[in-house]
């Protein structure tokens, strides 16, 4: 039986108990979900896997010191004990960063230059030179991790968030994140052969989404990863998991997944990104109001991230949109389930539906309730207060 490392997977908050899911069908063992993400056990197989064919989690760090400690001298100690020439070269740049939850120490910024002169230290004594620090684009990423008696460090096997799904976006003010758009997606229920219709569609986020879970196409295809940097990095193997993740994807056709927006420039966005996944030919997205929209089949999914208000000119326009948002889809949506996320608690109660479910999720530090309305014939005879 291979050794079985120990690992840690970031996600959104509220996606842990998916991701635990997610990682142990890729061939992760004893996943364990913690606030904000997932502890687990694997082999390199399962590791590699995890970076590649991951739709949730954010990054996958790689355990490589464990300890008590009262003091930053105590976090450098165990960095300086910690076989990093192993593992990468002098000439490979770092970057450290530290987290901590109810962490006695009185800075943080200072336990991390402690770590980078710990690594940098080691590195010096036994090399002859030093790593340099490039905290943009590093080739390693050293992670600690900090709670009131034990600090835990990580190397990351990810290099940039698994978000960064392997092709160019176009750029937007806020987008929402991949992971946290396929994770709604999972929360909805939503089964491939389902028609799926993002009727604010913005940059397209749940369209690409969709698309790749559709055709089994692995979100880290078309990238590089930091393992590769890795001086114990088994060509061999991951050459071997990328031809099977390669092997598992289903030949491309049309989709029933509909985007659509009202503004010309966001469907524009939409295309762009469609295009730069090779997935333009295969999901239809048109410039259309969703207020006037007509649903597409009889039954489906649609998901939504619609606008949210911060201040009070927009408070006071989305407080008139909301009511005619409900309004339309009680009489062009009956029998799909609706879901959207909000950030806002007061804005859903204005759609003037009974939600069939409310999740709490995290879009970065921002708190939101993702909710679903189960849109029956005849639901627009009776309005039901949230």
């Amino acid at each position: 039986m291979a050794w079985l490392e120990r690992f840690f997977a970031p996600c959104p908050r509220g996606l842990e108990a998916l991701l635990c899911e997610e990682l142990a069908a890729l061939g992760a063992q004893a996943a364990k979900a913690d606030r904000g993400g997932v502890q687990f056990r694997a082999d390199w197989r399962a590791a590699y896997r995890a970076n590649l064919e991951s739709r949730l989690a954010t990054r996958v760090l790689w355990l490589v010191g464990n300890a008590p400690y009262r003091s930053e001298d105590d976090i450098y100690r165990l960095t300086a004990g910690v076989a990093w020439e192993k593992w990468f070269g002098p000439g490979q740049t770092i970057r450290v960063s530290v987290t901590g939850r109810r962490s006695p120490v009185r800075s943080l910024e200072f336990v991390t230059l402690r770590i980078k002169d710990a690594v940098c230290d080691r590195f010096r004594a036994r090399c002859g030179k030093r790593p340099s620090v490039d905290t943009a684009a590093p080739d390693m990423r050293i992670h600690a991790f900090l709670n009131e008696r034990h600090v835990q460090l990580y190397l990351d096997l990810s290099g940039e968030s698994l978000v960064r799904r392997g092709f160019k976006r176009a750029n937007v003010q806020a987008p929402l994140k991949e992971n946290l758009a396929a994770g709604i997606l999972r929360l909805s229920a939503w089964q491939p052969d389902e028609p799926l219709v993002d009727p604010m569609c913005g940059s397209g986020t749940f369209l690409l989404e969709a698309a790749m879970m559709a055709l089994r196409i692995a979100p880290g295809m078309g990238r590089n990863f930091a393992l590769e940097n890795m001086r114990h990095f088994d060509a061999p193997l991951w050459q071997e998991v990328v031809a099977n993740a390669k092997a598992a994807e289903l030949p491309r056709r049309a989709l029933p997944i509909y985007g659509f927006d009202i503004s010309a420039q966001e469907v524009r966005r939409t295309q762009v990104n469609l295009r730069a996944a090779q997935l333009h030919e295969w999901v239809a997205v048109q410039e259309h109001d969703v207020l006037t929209l007509v649903a597409p089949a009889s039954a489906g999914v649609m998901v939504a991230n619609p606008p949210y208000g911060v201040r009070l000119g927009e408070m006071d326009a989305l407080a008139a949109f909301y009511p005619r948002l409900g309004d339309a889809l009680k009489a062009n949506w009956a029998g799909w389930r609706c879901c959207f996320l909000s950030a806002d608690t007061n804005l859903p109660k204005l759609i003037r539906l009974k939600a069939s479910g409310r999740t709490p999720l995290y879009n970065g530090a921002l708190e939101c309730r993702l909710y679903e309305y189960r849109m029956v014939a005849g639901s627009n005879q009776r309005r039901t207060q949230t």
